[in-house]
């Protein structure tokens, strides 16, 4: 049994995740549920515009570990751009404490793992679910970059054009990574603007925060502000918590990172609470 379980996540770490890609075309715009042979559970949430695609393989290597792991698709994803038009963030925190309620009805521990908007939408959770064993930040913007102007210029533009085309750098964006691949490659201006509510929101109050959290971001990320995971680290009130920067990723990185420590870094913080 422990040289099978060593084998499977071994496997999983070892993929390419490009090739993965190209073979797993079905999964792309789908939730994912793996069951567990255990009473934990894990809620992965993806980032705006994604998919839980994003977060697959490390729910394939979290289930292999024992764990459940539901990824739900978010209000608006996995579909057109313009599904997004008439979704606001409140839509995005109600499905989420709803497809936390479900997992709380058949496991005693249930964890939270998100990516970007995906790990904003955990600490809302953690802000008043007090049972939710702990959390994985990924990403997670206390203040996007450039966010006052980012915010003066999309309401500017919004009054003569309705979507905007993504934009990415040299580094770090190419145009094969997965998160890429997967993402609306336009949005809808107005709905921007909720992901900035949304990102101011869920700034206030950190100190609500109480669960064993685990904190992580890439030092080259181009969305958020490089102080964003000592921000929340420091003004979180949780006694267990771990912080770490991953070097030359993306800032979505968990699609596309080949440094396994990452996959293992997590189990480890889930399995030590």
């Amino acid at each position: 049994m422990v040289r099978k379980f060593f084998k499977k996540t071994k496997d999983i770490l070892k993929a390419n995740p490009k090739l993965l890609y190209s073979e797993d075309e079905k999964f792309i715009k789908k939730p994912f549920y793996f069951e567990g042979d255990g009473q934990k559970a894990v809620l992965l949430l993806h980032g705006w515009t994604a998919t839980p695609y994003e977060l697959r393989r490390l729910g394939l290597y979290l289930n292999s570990a024992g764990y459940t792991a539901y990824a739900p698709m978010l209000p608006g994803h996995g579909t057109v751009p313009s599904d997004l038009e008439n979704i606001k963030y409140e839509d995005w925190v109600k499905f989420s404490q709803e497809s936390l309620e479900e997992l709380k009805k058949n496991y005693k521990e249930v964890f939270v793992v998100g990516t970007s908007m995906g790990s904003t939408l955990a600490i809302e959770l953690a802000k008043v679910n007090k049972d939710i064993s702990g959390i994985v930040l990924m990403a997670t913007p206390y203040r996007l970059k450039f966010e006052e102007v980012m915010d003066l210029t999309a309401k500017v533009l919004g009054t003569f054009k309705r979507y905007h085309k993504k934009s990415y750098p040299l580094t770090f964006g190419a145009s094969r990574t997965i998160t890429r691949l997967i993402s609306y490659q336009q949005y809808p201006i107005n709905n921007m603007l909720e992901l900035a509510k949304l990102v101011k929101e869920s700034r206030v109050n950190l100190d609500k925060i109480t669960q064993p959290c685990f904190v992580m971001q890439s030092s080259s990320d181009h969305i958020i502000t490089k102080n964003s995971l000592i921000k929340i680290y420091e003004k979180i009130s949780s006694d267990k918590k771990e912080k770490k920067y991953i070097d030359k990723v993306y800032h979505t990185f968990i699609s596309d990172i080949r440094n396994e420590h990452v996959f293992e870094d997590i189990l480890n913080f889930l399995n030590k609470i």
